[in-house]
């Protein structure tokens, strides 16, 4: 197959959004937008990504770093304006091109393998992604012509009455055969009510050329949802949030309220695990069978959890590994950590992993009892079926079958505060 290229469009200012960074570095579930973009095109199979920077460049730029190709946009002259931006990376290339938005940021990768291969297969040279909105005000229409073919695409504030009451809108993604692309934003203008460079009159444009171009319409319409304000971040989120929830509930898990549970991309959690409410489980947790995790509870980056455990409420996990059966019921920090099987950690158990400049390990083995209130200094090591009495402060490593008791000697000294 010739060439697939992405064409992220992501140097906007986002004036609505009352920030001092660039709009597309807002952030759901811990990603920038325009990373989750950048993420989902690959995920697509397209490897050649180009992103339109403008506002605030640098930012965005340290941001994907070397994941992309960057194109620079002086002034904001409107979506034609932007999409030639890239003519330069674009030329001498033959094949496709799918242009997407940096603040567009939760279309899944299936809808854009479908957009590519209906393009492939009916030999178009645009292919518009749509949606179906009951309230369309706001989007460009869908103008069709009398055998259904699209005839162009025309903007909220250049439609008649007659085109505003069409329900079919332009969802703003799109695949067109490159050198078609490049030859059709070299014929634009700007004599329109918002004297911008439209990348919906292509459209018209290739029309107008006798090309084929086509359409497809969107099977879930929040794919195509942008951001342009606080409050549509913060929908996105929560659709997001259903999404994620909903495809672990699909796979064995119980979650008790997926309104109050926050999962992030790419966590394994296995089946017959309950997850109870106001749980945040960060990317990249894997979690096995049969576990029980919650209330209050907080799973950070780079924790592996077996089956059959359980991690109960006010529990903070970061870089901990937890052996199977293990158990850390409620008031824990445990940081930078190997927990090993069948093991009981005591409430208010704390890893003390930091010692301000550099971060330790904390190891505990099989079959040990840590008792409450305690805190491990690490780097420190305990064996095997260990007993940690409670309220001590573990320094030094403790072998194997040992009672540990490291905590001064009560002293009672009567009548001291009468004094």
């Amino acid at each position: 197959m010739e060439d697939v290229i992405a064409v992220v469009m992501a140097a906007g200012k986002g004036t609505r959004m009352k920030t001092n960074k660039a709009k597309v570095l807002h952030k759901i579930y811990g990603k920038e937008l325009v990373v989750r973009v950048v993420e989902t095109a690959y995920k697509a199979g397209i490897k050649d990504i180009i992103t339109v920077v403008g506002h605030k460049r640098e930012e965005v730029e340290k941001v994907l770093g070397d994941s992309v190709t960057y194109a620079y946009q002086e002034e904001l002259l409107g979506t034609g304006h932007t999409a030639m931006q890239a003519i330069p990376f674009l030329k001498g290339r033959k094949g496709k091109v799918v242009v997407l938005y940096g603040d567009v940021p939760i279309i899944r990768p299936e809808t854009i393998k479908k957009i590519i291969a209906k393009s492939v297969l009916d030999k178009e040279y645009a292919t518009v992604l749509t949606a179906i909105y009951d309230n369309p005000t706001g989007y460009g229409r869908i103008i069709r012509d009398a055998s259904g073919n699209v005839k162009e695409i025309v903007e909220e504030k250049d439609a008649n009455e007659e085109q505003k009451k069409i329900k079919e809108i332009n969802a703003g993604v799109y695949c067109f055969d490159i050198e078609e692309l490049i030859l059709a934003l070299e014929k634009l203008d700007n004599h329109n009510a918002q004297g911008e460079y439209y990348l919906t009159d292509v459209i018209k444009i290739m029309n107008e050329k006798g090309l084929k171009t086509g359409t497809i319409v969107v099977e879930d319409n929040t794919e195509t949802l942008g951001v342009n304000d606080r409050m549509q971040l913060e929908m996105l989120t929560r659709i997001l949030r259903i999404r994620i929830n909903q495809k672990h509930m699909e796979n064995g898990v119980t979650i008790e309220d997926t309104n109050n549970t926050y999962i992030y991309d790419d966590v394994e959690i296995g089946p017959d695990t309950v997850i109870h409410p106001n749980t945040t489980i960060k990317s990249g947790v894997v979690i096995g069978e049969n576990c029980e995790i919650g209330p209050n509870a907080y799973i950070r980056e780079g924790c592996k959890i077996a089956d059959n455990v359980k991690i109960g409420s006010f529990v903070e996990l970061k870089k901990a590994i937890i052996g199977e059966g293990t158990k850390v019921p409620h008031l824990s920090y445990m940081g930078d950590c190997e927990i090993g099987s069948h093991t009981n950690i005591g409430c208010g158990t704390i890893t003390c992993n930091y010692d301000g400049f550099k971060k330790s390990k904390t190891i505990i083995g099989n079959n040990s009892f840590v008792g409450s209130n305690v805190n491990f200094i690490a780097p420190v090591t305990v064996g095997d079926n260990t007993l940690i009495a409670a309220g001590s402060t573990i320094t030094d490593d403790v072998p194997k079958d040992s009672l540990s008791i490291a905590r001064e000697r009560q002293t009672n000294k009567e009548g001291w505060n009468k004094k």
